[in-house]
């Protein structure tokens, strides 16, 4: 009867000195703190605050320089009459739907193809994968020269009128050529990860289907995509919310014309900062920062309702 009573009283006593040894295990190595706190010192100093001084100065007419005073939410009534500013959002938009959609189907059928068994693949596999370690810069500079010089003496060589001027230079298509090299820039890496996802499907279950009849088609439709639905989302989540941001292609390619027909709300932005509107255009990025903001946050919904991981 005495044995009991002894080990109830020597238990907590064990239990507290356990207690105590994962206490000391749990301390935090001071290396992460050399880590983590310059990161979040330089996160301050270049991302933070100049976000905050320009929201700030949102609120004033500060031009970038000289003299300013407080106009309240002038700037921002400003923005959503604003013809020019209005027609950036539609662009951009546009574009990043486009880009978007396109970008998917062609990144899909080089997986696909990719995936199959062809000779070479892995070689293949490589020159496709050279848009994506390129600058998009030196790209867009590359085919600014081929749409304007190099397509259009073809086109003229050929007898095909409606190529034997820029394509850069009409307003009414220049947005495709934007859309081209973004898709042969991008296409790649949405390639890597649809072949992720088509290379985690096993062999297995495509034999069973050969076996029960279905072919190509028929696997893909009820096969490969139902499997690889979450990468889809992937792919056109992070596609659309880096589209929405474009600028490097277009201002090497179009400059945002002709006139301001190809103008993101990127550059409209950017614009600001050297054309004596800092102000006005501050304004105009904290309400673009608050749609992303706000798409983002429904992409989130999306992809917990999937169940899916980034």
């Amino acid at each position: 009867m005495t044995a009991p009573a002894s080990v109830r009283t020597v238990a907590p006593a064990a239990s507290d000195t356990a207690l105590k040894i994962n206490h000391k295990k749990r301390k935090v190595d001071p290396t992460y703190y050399w880590m983590i706190v310059p990161v979040l010192v330089l996160f301050a100093i270049f991302s933070t605050i100049p976000a905050l001084i320009g929201g700030f100065f949102s609120f004033t007419n500060y031009a970038g320089y000289g003299d300013w005073k407080m106009v309240g939410l002038r700037n921002f009534q400003n923005i959503f009459s604003d013809p020019e500013i209005l027609a950036s959002y539609a662009f951009t938009f546009f574009f990043a739907i486009v880009a978007t959609v396109v970008v998917n189907v062609v990144a899909l059928l080089l997986a696909l193809g990719l995936n199959s068994k062809i000779k070479f693949k892995t070689g293949i596999r490589g020159i496709y994968f050279i848009p994506m370690v390129l600058s998009g810069l030196i790209i867009a500079y590359v085919f600014n020269y081929l749409f304007s010089n190099t397509l259009p003496g073809i086109a003229e060589a050929l007898g095909i009128a409606p190529l034997a001027t820029s394509i850069l230079a009409n307003e009414q298509w220049a947005w495709a050529a934007i859309v081209f090299v973004t898709v042969w820039q991008a296409a790649p890496g949405a390639t890597i990860i649809y072949l992720a996802g088509l290379q985690s499907i096993s062999e297995d279950v495509y034999e069973a289907a050969s076996l029960d009849g279905a072919g190509p088609w028929r696997q893909l439709r009820s096969i490969s995509l139902p499997l690889i639905a979450g990468y889809v989302v992937i792919n056109t989540i992070l596609g659309f919310k880096g589209y929405l941001g474009t600028y490097e292609v277009i201002v090497a390619l179009t400059g945002g014309g002709p006139g301001t027909a190809t103008q993101s709300v990127a550059m409209r932005i950017f614009s600001g900062f050297s054309g004596g509107d800092y102000s006005y255009q501050m304004a105009n990025a904290i309400i673009f920062f608050i749609i992303t903001l706000i798409i983002s946050l429904l992409q989130l919904q999306i992809l917990r309702r999937r169940e899916v991981s980034l």
